[in-house]
């Protein structure tokens, strides 16, 4: 049986600038980047712990925060400020059919 792939959006906040640059790196080749420090990452809840687990090996987790929330099939959301996408570029979900907007 496959898992079900799931909407997740991470986001950290890493004090030390090596640590912070691993990281990203790392979430750059799993995940969509948003803004420097929030992705979008899509897979199952057994995926996301595999991949917060080889994001744990890389911080320390005393002052850095690592944070992965769901993201709900249907949603409402506001933007204000500059997009991350060029204007009139919408984001399809693959996990939902639904046009996420931005």
């Amino acid at each position: 049986m496959a898992l079900k792939k799931k909407a997740w959006l991470i986001a950290y906040d890493i004090c030390d600038p090596r640590r912070l640059g691993r990281v990203h790196c790392l979430l750059k080749k799993e995940a969509l980047a948003m803004q420097y420090s929030i992705f979008y990452y899509e897979g199952s809840t057994e995926d996301l712990k595999s991949l917060l687990q080889t994001i744990e090996v890389r911080i320390n987790r005393k002052v850095d925060d690592v944070r992965a929330y769901p993201i709900p099939a249907k949603m409402q959301y506001n933007c204000l400020g500059k997009s991350t996408l060029p204007e009139g570029i919408g984001f399809f979900s693959r996990v939902s059919s639904d046009l996420v907007s931005f």
